[in-house]
């Protein structure tokens, strides 16, 4: 058997597709359930994030296991397997090990170093264990992982070269200024209750905001956060639950709003916080300009004169462009000219005078444009006919809400991030920002870390895969000892006690040191890179029965299984 993961992250696909692809408690325990009881798999785990879904396999055969892993997940994610191929990984044995260590210690995490990937891989396993779809391999691989993700964050610096998913969220929103300066103070609402609004709940506490209201579904969920909160020590923070159907009315009077449920649908609509804006402030929200709005809420600086008499739709974002008057061109070079005059030749462009009619004569436009076109060409750069009128930018207002979606589908409407006054940061967003996030020193060193510990767990591995036919090895050396004893038995019945003793002893001594080195020398080549094939050898050398082999092993699986969950 070997270790197969097959999965997608927000490495391999973009936010719409996890988005699409999250599974829900029941639908992971589906997924084990049926992984199991397909043919190649042998047992199974599942490590669901708001940014990751991945399946954990021990399969027997590699390109079975492949394409059942990848159908089972695109069974119950609901998205089709054409789709969902071009965004899957696969790792598969050393390549697995090492992948899940690396996410343990935070290095494929949206934010490196971030530490709550450790809870989410013991919640994996503890589903798998109860569940029992973790055997020896799944167990051993989750609790060493768990171990290594503990040693870099103890080791190493790795926390500094990020911080939780909320931590970064909460800094995308302050827009530059300190967390706790911009924090300080103000009114929190935490919809949901699981371990990433609790996160966000007890972050909020810590940067200093001074109302934190949580709403559930679950209200004893609520409350019990609630009392967490206001039981702190190292707050002054007031906590307090309340229904979920109250998030309207306290939408209206918090400053920050933070979601994480497992809604299949939206709990925040557009219109919904449009209404809360329109609350805080008595006026309507108004909208952005849509062509002038980034896809996180960021405002994008605009290409195109207001003044401009041409419709420019065809060569918008073209470095430098500017059109003034109804026929001077200023700063564009001659190419970018005679671009735009093919396209006004095409008859794809409309000229508008600045009166708002129209101008029929295309043509006499484009001859106007390469004229200009040829002029840049002999002086280099076409004077300009006036200055450039400054195009005066509508005062914007600052934000009132602040708005924080960590769900997998998301719960807040992208759209509200057009509203004016409010300031929407979700998971996309958060990628492309820490994309370009500095990597610390350490990460290297986690790096180091990460190799050294698979390399041993690789080796310990292959060192209990030989375990079984040595274990069954003895038990054959030991039936051969207690025969002979039994034969000479009866060919010697007036042996006393003592000498029957002495005999057996012996010969149980010699068989123990003929055995010793080779069993010893034979865990040592098997815990080697490429060490697999002496358990075979062994097996042909000594003709063991490889059913015996195969029943030491199931007998050591549910001893280990056993203690697993007890641990568990």
């Amino acid at each position: 058997m070997s270790l197969l993961v097959v999965g997608l992250s927000h490495r391999s696909a973009p936010v719409s597709v996890l988005e699409r692809a999250a599974l829900s408690p029941d639908a992971q325990v589906k997924l084990l359930q049926d992984t199991l009881a397909a043919e190649p798999a042998a047992e199974a785990a599942v490590l669901a994030t708001c940014n990751r879904i991945e399946l954990y396999a021990d399969v027997d055969k590699f390109h079975a296991g492949v394409a059942e892993l990848s159908t089972l997940l695109a069974q119950h994610s609901g998205v089709g397997l054409e789709e969902l191929t071009p965004h899957l990984y696969v790792h598969y044995e050393d390549r697995a090990v090492h992948h899940l260590f690396s996410v343990a210690c935070g290095l494929d995490s949206m934010v490196v170093g971030e530490g709550q990937i450790l809870g989410q891989i013991k919640d994996a396993l503890a589903t798998a264990q109860g569940l029992h779809t973790a055997g020896r391999l799944l167990n051993d691989l989750f609790q060493q992982a768990l171990r290594v993700g503990k040693r870099a964050h103890s080791e190493t610096g790795i926390d500094r070269a990020g911080q939780s998913l909320v931590t970064f969220g909460l800094e995308q929103l302050s827009a530059g200024r300190a967390v706790e300066a911009w924090a300080k103070g103000k009114k929190a609402l935490v919809i949901g209750a699981g371990s990433m609004s609790s996160l966000a709940a007890a972050t909020l506490a810590r940067v200093g905001v001074g109302e934190i209201v949580i709403a559930n579904r679950t209200h004893d969920r609520a409350e019990r956060l609630a009392e967490i909160l206001n039981g702190g020590d190292d707050t002054d923070v007031l906590a307090r639950a309340v229904p979920m159907d109250s998030v309207p009315v306290e939408l209206t009077r918090a400053d920050i709003a933070v979601s994480c449920t497992g809604a299949t649908g939206l709990v925040l609509t557009a219109e919904s916080v449009a209404a809360a804006v329109e609350g805080r402030t008595g006026t309507p929200a108004a909208l952005r300009d849509e062509a002038s709005t980034g896809p996180a809420g960021h405002l994008a600086p605009s290409g195109v004169d207001d003044n401009c008499p041409l419709d420019l739709s065809a060569v918008q974002g073209a470095p430098g462009f500017s059109v003034m008057g109804e026929a001077a061109v200023a700063g564009m070079d001659a190419a970018t000219l005679e671009q735009h005059a093919v396209w006004v030749d095409k008859g794809t462009g409309t000229v508008e005078r600045r009166d708002g009619r129209r101008t029929p004569d295309v043509e006499a436009e484009a001859d106007l444009i390469t004229a200009l076109a040829a002029t840049a060409v002999t002086v280099g750069r076409i004077p300009e006919r006036r200055r450039p009128e400054p195009v005066a930018e509508a005062p914007r207002p600052a934000p009132v809400l602040a708005l924080l979606d960590l769900a997998m589908p998301r719960d807040i409407d992208a759209a509200v991030h057009r509203l004016l006054g409010v300031r929407f940061v979700d998971l996309e967003s958060l990628a492309e920002a820490s994309a370009d996030a500095p990597m610390a020193a350490d990460v290297d060193m986690v790096r180091r870390i990460v190799s050294d510990e698979v390399a041993a767990f690789s080796a310990a591995q292959r060192a209990a895969h030989i375990t079984p036919t040595v274990v069954a090895l003895r038990a054959m050396a030991a039936d051969l000892v207690a025969n002979e004893i039994a034969r000479l038995d009866g060919r010697l019945p007036d042996l006393d006690d003592k000498q029957r003793g002495e005999i057996s002893q012996t010969v149980r001594r010699v068989v123990d040191k003929l055995l010793h080195a080779p069993t010893v020398r034979v865990k040592q080549l098997a815990a080697e890179p490429g060490g697999a094939g002496y358990a075979d050898a062994l097996r042909t050398l000594f003709d063991l029965d490889p059913e015996t082999v195969a029943a030491v092993s199931r007998a050591e699986n549910n001893t280990e299984n056993a203690k697993n969950r007890g641990r568990a």
